[in-house]
């Protein structure tokens, strides 16, 4: 019983872990689409901040300035997004596709061309990573029954910016539903017409929750390249970009209701980890593949319709153009 209560508790741990990067970015979609503009690039985006994370810190071994590095490609390719789509009213899906298309290139191609390695990046020691932190009290905690062990192997041991995703979520709620700002961002993504009328710069607004998206996935980027990972390699982020959009669509736009759908993602992928090599009763050992395919069959599942009715912003994908 003990052997498996401790099963369970390291396999929240696991879904903590890896649950953050699609925090990160479920979060950062949401502020881009209630604003009206489909962000379907967080996948390219999250690519290339984990790209230019790695990549700093491997020539500076300083872990803040792969942040900050980080952070301001995504916002680079974040403004690259916006610039198609609020200025130019390009067609949304596909800029964000080319996002994707160009980050994976470009990151394989400048990988290469600067570190001859096949596109990775050289390993990272842990200096110049985010490294886990241990809260206080962890270890004398840790032999108490039940909570100490929860306490000590679920939440303490994480990275910081395991924390700070969780923390991004009611930070994120507070900003949508309990700020003017919020208010002015939820009406541009419904009514943008309604928005202009009132002399508020619809442009801007909307220019401003894109790089608000660019903040966050940078942030989910170097999480998986100098904090989750010690390198980066060539298509890293496998997809949870996608699968970070299906949370936010899953979750309806919404914040917490995203939360939840990106740590059920969270959980099947440590359950998975977990299962590789085990044999089920009646079943046997399970394929690896099918086991790494699990997320992406949830996904198409949900997304198929199984997560009942999801109203997204009206104004959703729609370029505002200015009446005279």
């Amino acid at each position: 019983m003990a052997d498996f209560f401790l099963l369970a508790v390291l396999t929240l741990d696991a879904t903590l872990r890896v649950s953050t990067p699609l925090i990160f970015c479920a979060m950062a979609g949401i502020f881009s689409e209630r604003s009206g503009i489909i962000d379907i690039s967080l996948e390219g985006k999250m690519l290339m901040s984990a790209f230019v994370a790695a990549a700093i810190a491997a020539v500076t071994g300083s872990p803040w300035l792969a942040l900050a590095g980080a952070v301001a490609a995504a916002c680079a390719m974040a403004l690259l997004h916006g610039f198609a789509c609020i200025t130019h009213k390009g067609n949304q899906v596909v800029s964000g596709v080319a996002i994707n298309i160009l980050a994976s290139g470009l990151t394989a191609v400048l990988g290469n061309a600067w570190f001859q390695r096949g596109g990775q990046t050289p390993t990272l020691d842990a200096s110049s990573r985010f490294m886990p932190i241990t809260l206080p009290m962890a270890d004398t905690l840790g032999q108490i029954p039940i909570i100490g062990t929860i306490y000590k192997h679920a939440i303490s041991g994480h990275n910081g910016f395991v924390y700070l995703g969780f923390a991004v979520v009611p930070l994120t709620w507070w900003i949508l539903f309990r700020t003017r700002f919020g208010l002015r961002l939820r009406a541009v993504g419904e009514n943008p017409q309604a928005v202009d009328t009132a002399g508020l710069s619809v442009t801007a607004l909307r220019y401003r929750a894109v790089l608000m998206c660019g903040v966050l996935t940078g942030l989910a980027g170097a999480y998986i390249s100098i904090a989750q990972n010690a390198v980066f390699v060539r298509d890293m982020t496998a997809g949870q970009g996608y699968i970070a959009l299906a949370a936010m669509i899953f979750g309806k736009w919404r914040p917490f209701h995203a939360l939840g759908a990106c740590l059920m993602f969270g959980l099947l992928d440590a359950v998975a980890i977990r299962l590789q090599g085990v044999h089920l009763p009646g079943i046997g050992e399970v394929p690896v593949q099918f086991i790494q395919a699990l997320p992406y069959i949830l996904t198409v599942v949900l997304l198929a319709g199984f997560i009942g009715k999801a109203v997204a912003p009206k104004a959703i994908g729609t370029p505002y153009v200015k009446e005279r």
